[in-house]
This record gives structure tokens, C-alpha cells and sequence, in this order.
């Protein structure tokens, strides 16, 4: 199951469709998932719960905590600053909408036991982002 809260407005067509599509995600990369929740909220609130439970005092878009034990079914809590997203598109030149999905997918992609620590990681996990957008965008 799939959820979306708000703490701040967030412009999110189709719900619905985006919501299977994660699931879709999940069974495309062999994991089985049990719940997801996916908070959107500010800059402010990221970065007190990145100094709160990971000792980091910077901003970041995405927060992804697993709350499963290893071996059986994702459940997890994702954070995303909507406020970083929207910065993100406009230095990158991208559509809020098509970043505010690469960070949704990304979070999945944590999930799924991708990293982004190294160089080629990072380049694996837009790999797999970039693959996930044109599937659901086309």
C-alpha cells in the first residue's frame, strides 16, 4: 500500500496511476513491499529530521527511513522537500513534475537496495530513474 501526506501543497496528478506505478516498481526489482508512506513537506522540516536522526545539518530533498526488518516485506517512511525539488528542476532545467517524480522513483530505488554513496552508484541509480520516468511518462 501507498500513501501520500501533505505538510505543505504539493501539485500531484494522477495519484492513483503513480501510486500503482510504485508498486509496479517494487515487482520489477523482485521486492515485496507492505507499505510506503510518502510525506511532502519543507526544506525546514528535512533538515530537522536530518539533524534529528541522522547527525546531518544540511538540506536534502529525499529522506528515506526502512522500518522493515531485512527479509521481509518494505515498509518505509519517505520525506520529500518539495521545496528542494522545486529548486532541483529549476537548476537543472527539468519540469517540477518530472523531478518531483525522479525523487519519488529514487526513493523506491533506495528501497530496492540501490545506493548513490559512489560515483558509479549515483550513475546507476539515475540509470534506473531515468528508466522508471520514460516508462511512466511514455
Amino acid at each position: 500500500m501507498v500513501n501520500f501526506f501533505y505538510e505543505t501543497p504539493v501539485s500531484l496528478r494522477q495519484r492513483e496511476q503513480l501510486k500503482s506505478f510504485i508498486l509496479t516498481i517494487f515487482k520489477k526489482e523482485k521486492k515485496k513491499v507492505s507499505g510506503i508512506n510518502y510525506i511532502f513537506c519543507t526544506d525546514k522540516r528535512v533538515l530537522e529530521i536530518n539533524r534529528q536522526f541522522l547527525q546531518h545539518d544540511y538540506y536534502t530533498d529525499i529522506i528515506t527511513f526502512e522500518l522493515s526488518v531485512p527479509g521481509t516485506p518494505v515498509e518505509a517512511e519517505v520525506y520529500i522537500s518539495v521545496d528542494r525539488v522545486k529548486d532541483n528542476a529549476r537548476q537543472v532545467g527539468a519540469p517540477y513534475y518530472k523531478e518531483l517524480h525522479r525523487i519519488i522513483f529514487h526513493g523506491v530505488l533506495h528501497l530496492c537496495g540501490y545506493k548513490d554513496k559512489t560515483a558509479a552508484q549515483e550513475q546507476e541509480m539515475r540509470r534506473r530513474e531515468d528508466y522508471y520516468l520514460n516508462l511512466y511518462f511514455n
